[in-house]
């Protein structure tokens, strides 16, 4: 066990020693943790003072005690370092629980980690005519772009035409979009699908 012991105007006895490190070994397994240990033991004008401080690994925890007896000092600091290290460990916990939820969360809610590959699976009646199929996630909120408007009226017949004259307009204008009114005045959009066909919208 790493203790490093300074005494002012103050001898430091085995029985202290002993009495320090035993304890010591009762922090030591409520925090689990090695950790190094600074004590220091004075005497000013009759008082006894005690400071013990350990350094776990996040941040030091220092017990302070002062008495007409240094054993007694020693105790009572050792005793406040115990319920810090009590403290520390409930704290910490908590912090890892927390932090072990919102993983769980994240996932639930399809963020997965970048680096985890999406997982596979198999269809098929038996081993031999299973087809893998890769199964991806998507994300709970579905990203968004920024909506860029452009007025254009090359979409648009100014007069009313048949629906065969619309079809040669929309085709030499180039538009997979085109606005018309048939001769009875009735509104209708030409809509080129991604197989190329026209598709007629009459409008209500």
């Amino acid at each position: 066990m790493n203790v490093e012991y300074t005494g002012r105007h103050y001898e430091i006895t085995p029985a202290i020693r002993k009495e320090v490190e035993t304890r010591l070994t009762k922090i030591r397994k409520i925090l689990g943790d090695k950790f190094e240990t600074k004590v220091i033991l004075a005497v000013e004008k009759h008082r006894h003072k005690a400071e013990i401080t350990i350094s776990p690994r996040n941040g030091p925890l220092v017990g302070l005690a002062q008495a007409k007896d240094m054993t007694v000092a020693v105790n009572e600091a050792l005793e406040h370092l115990e319920k810090q290290a009590l403290k520390y460990k409930t704290k910490w916990e908590a912090k890892k629980r927390l932090a072990r939820k919102s993983e769980e969360v994240k996932k639930w809610n399809g963020h997965a980690a970048e680096s985890e590959t999406a997982p596979q699976a198999a269809v098929g009646f038996t081993e031999k005519t299973a087809v893998p199929v890769a199964v991806h996630r998507y994300p709970a909120v579905a990203r968004t772009t920024e909506v860029h408007l452009v007025r254009t009226s090359d979409a648009v017949a100014l007069r009313p035409m048949t629906l065969e004259e619309a079809i040669k307009e929309a085709h030499f204008r180039d538009r997979d979009v085109f606005v018309f009114r048939d001769p009875k005045g009735k509104l209708m959009i030409l809509h080129r699908t991604r197989d190329g066909k026209m598709e007629l919208i009459e409008a209500p």
